[in-house]
């Protein structure tokens, strides 16, 4: 099956709202699209949203009562949900950055993403996230760079490097968009104030 369009995805997104809104669990827009929404790259891959451990089993039971193909893949992290059109919707729980919580949920700002409001998680969660994703399986900073590149003005990088200094590929990171001057070095923004 071909790789579905923006547009799928979109729909996809549309659609997995009502969902989660119908079964009435609280849910945040993640990942590429929460990113996209904000002015950084299209997301080209799948639909993020994060949901509380607690909500996994209504919300897998609500996607499957409308037709959508589910699964729970062996990870425990997350569980998958297939629109008709192809596009796949993670159900993200527990990613590497820790569970999602109610607190992530409320101070995730409510936004218009394509004709529907929704709340998107904030650019330093999807950052953190993201950051602890990295392994030494898979330590590609392609999309952070992307990323960071579009959306620099809008993040708080005091707050990321904070909450994600325990990562040794976290560091790297810093080290990298310093160097490239994508992002200024704690003491540079220091001598500036």
């Amino acid at each position: 099956m071909p790789e579905p369009t923006f547009e799928e995805l979109i729909q996809a997104m549309k659609d997995a709202v009502g969902v989660l809104q119908r079964a009435e669990i609280p849910f945040v827009l993640g990942g590429g699209l929460s990113a996209w929404a904000r002015g950084g790259p299209r997301s080209e891959h799948d639909v993020d949203f994060l949901v509380r451990p607690d909500d996994v089993d209504t919300a897998l039971s609500a996607f499957e009562a409308e037709g959508w193909e589910t699964d729970r893949p062996p990870e425990g992290w997350l569980v998958k949900a297939w629109h008709q059109n192809g596009s796949l919707v993670d159900l993200i729980h527990n990613p590497a950055s820790g569970p999602i919580t109610d607190e992530l949920i409320e101070r995730a700002p409510l936004a218009e993403v394509m004709a529907v409001r929704v709340h998107v998680s904030t650019l330093e969660d999807v950052m953190v996230s993201k950051l602890a994703a990295l392994t030494e399986q898979e330590p590609d900073f392609g999309a952070l760079l992307e990323w960071t590149r579009a959306l620099r003005e809008q993040i708080d990088w005091n707050e990321v490097r904070a909450r994600s200094e325990a990562s040794p590929f976290a560091r790297a990171f810093f080290t990298l968009v310093e160097g490239l001057g994508v992002v200024d070095s704690p003491e540079d923004v220091s001598a500036v104030r």
